[in-house]
């Protein structure tokens, strides 16, 4: 039974149905229209939205101007990860993002692990980004003197008694929902079934849309920078700076999103690399950028604020930057929702191609080329618990999940076979083969060495279980680490994907416990349809 457990895809299957055009050794083909500036337009539309306008603020609290060395800390990181992504993309050039790539290297149950943790990543992070959306748009309509009533704009978890009073009622029961929330998923649903040539010119045009409005408030912001704000640069020391880890994180997350579109692009092998790359090195520009305006134009220790970039302006007097502000948010978490509801449906496609999920989710709509069903599940999913939710652990569970596929997808390349048959006249990305033998070691004992207080504080016992239990992910953390490094020096593993693997799981441990507590009970409901349904039903067992 283990081996069924662990039956893997062929590679060389994969690759040989992709060039006949049979989309994964199925049919349906998909448009394919996606281009290089297409492809890091998508990347930038699903990194740069609600974590630029506002998690940026609270980890600008916590780090003062060195906040910006924390973005390049975590642009490095994601870049490992990029650069593992790109890997795979070109050797594995289907649909289906780390769900796929984890089919060739690791197996079908790890593969169902990851699609099942992907949807953390796309829809379940929808959800919150959806119902950001609606409090950037409720502040738009405020800004030209309109307004919903509060009702029809909010969620039981957080309504007033005033907003209750004012609602109406069926019984007892008082009528609250989040409408803005839930219809733009109806439009963001809308423009992805419809096709994706009118989903990149949505996409295109709201990316263009919000960099030139992040580039003009960067130039005008700098105008009023007081260079005395990034004196002390590190007020709260380095661990000031990692407190804002999670929140940093999660501004980069989506670039992985475009490897789902992989079946169309016109050449994925060579564009999806540039596109992932591209994406990750001008949004990491941005919010260098973005952090040093903000920490410049006021003090640091003001920065704990839901909307950081409208209050600087506020502050300095210049509220019409942050009406454009408002306009601006607003068009960056559509076109964030855009590319996550783009995503979600592909992955859910290569699943049931394979037999884990029923076949309608990967029924092609004979017109618009998309994955039909599977998008406007995708839809549901997302916009009704919009409608009625407060999801403030959402946005932890979505890093979680991610950082976990970026973990699984480091580690796929390590044991991703050798291409024998590779054409080294064809234009693809190839990952660099660094020995990390010497290396890994070193930096492994070196980081110890520097940062010895604060790995001695978390293996302390001091103040009891209650304390010490919130240090158990560092402690797993550190196995695998000496397991890791062990590796790397008796078998000389690429040094890119350990460094990827080994610091995403380090962000992993600065999340609370008890969201992978509940990550773990997400996984164990996977695990129970799979064994129920998936293990019986998939294509590799026939």
């Amino acid at each position: 039974m283990s081996n069924s457990l662990f039956r893997k895809k062929s590679l060389s299957t994969i690759l040989k149905d992709a060039n006949e055009g049979l989309s994964d050794g199925h049919e349906g083909g998909m448009h394919k229209v996606l281009k290089v500036k297409d492809l890091t337009a998508m990347g930038i539309a699903a990194v740069i939205g609600a974590g630029i306008f506002s998690t940026i603020g609270e980890a600008s609290f916590h780090g003062g101007p060195g906040v910006s060395l924390l973005f390049i800390i975590t642009a490095i990181t994601c870049g490992f990860s990029a650069l593992c992504y790109a890997e795979f993309a070109a050797r594995v050039p289907v649909s289906g993002s780390a769900y796929t790539y984890s089919y060739v290297t690791f197996g079908e149950l790890a593969a169902w692990v990851i699609g099942w943790a992907l949807i953390l990543e796309y829809a379940i992070g929808n959800i919150a980004v959806a119902i950001s959306w609606s409090g950037y748009f409720n502040n738009l309509l405020k800004g030209i003197g309109l307004e919903l009533p509060k009702w029809l704009a909010s969620n039981y978890d957080s309504a007033t008694p005033d907003i209750v009073a004012s609602a109406p009622h069926i019984g007892s029961l008082p009528l609250i929902f989040n409408l803005p929330a839930f219809m733009v998923v109806v439009l963001i649903t809308y423009l992805a079934y419809m096709g994706i040539r009118e989903s990149k010119r949505s996409a295109n045009f709201m990316v263009a849309l919000k960099i030139l409005v992040i580039l003009f408030v960067i130039v005008v912001g700098f105008f009023y920078v007081d260079k005395a704000n990034w004196s002390p640069f590190l007020p709260n020391g380095f661990s000031g700076v990692l407190k804002g880890v999670s929140a940093v994180f999660f501004a980069y997350i989506g670039f992985d999103a475009v490897s789902t579109t992989a079946e169309e692009c016109a050449n994925p092998q060579r564009d999806l690399p540039k596109g992932m790359i591209y994406s990750l090195i001008i949004c990491t520009v941005l919010y260098i950028l973005i952090s040093l305006v903000l920490t410049g134009m006021v003090p640091f220790y003001k920065l704990k604020v839901d909307d950081p970039l409208a209050f600087v302006f506020d502050e300095v007097n210049l509220r019409w930057v942050g009406y454009i502000i408002s306009v601006s948010a607003v068009v960056a978490t559509t076109s964030v929702l855009l590319v996550f509801q783009i995503g979600q449906p592909r992955i859910w496609m290569s699943m049931s191609r394979d037999g884990l999920l029923p076949k309608r989710f990967s029924k092609i709509h004979p017109r618009f080329k998309t994955p039909s069903f599977a998008t406007i599940i995708t839809g549901l999913i997302v916009g009704i618990p919009a409608l009625f939710l407060n999801l403030t652990i959402v946005t932890d569970l979505t890093s979680i999940g991610t950082l976990f596929a970026f973990i699984l997808v480091c580690g796929g390349v390590l044991i991703l076979p050798r291409d024998e048959n590779d054409d080294k006249t064809q234009q693809r990305f190839r990952l660099p083969y660094i020995n990390g033998r010497i290396i890994v070691p070193v930096l492994v004992i070196g980081l110890a060495i520097f940062f010895r207080n604060e790995v001695g504080a978390k293996l302390s016992f001091a103040g009891g279980w209650e304390v010490w239990k919130h240090n158990i992910p560092f402690l797993i953390f550190m196995v695998v680490t000496v397991l890791i490094t062990f590796y790397a020096a008796t078998r000389s593993l690429s040094l890119i994907p350990v460094l990827g693997l080994l610091s995403c799981f380090y962000l992993m441990t600065e999340i609370a416990l008890k969201n992978w507590i509940v990550f773990s009970i997400w996984l164990v409901i996977g695990l129970v349809i799979y064994f129920c349904y998936s293990y019986s039903h998939s294509k590799l067992k026939k």
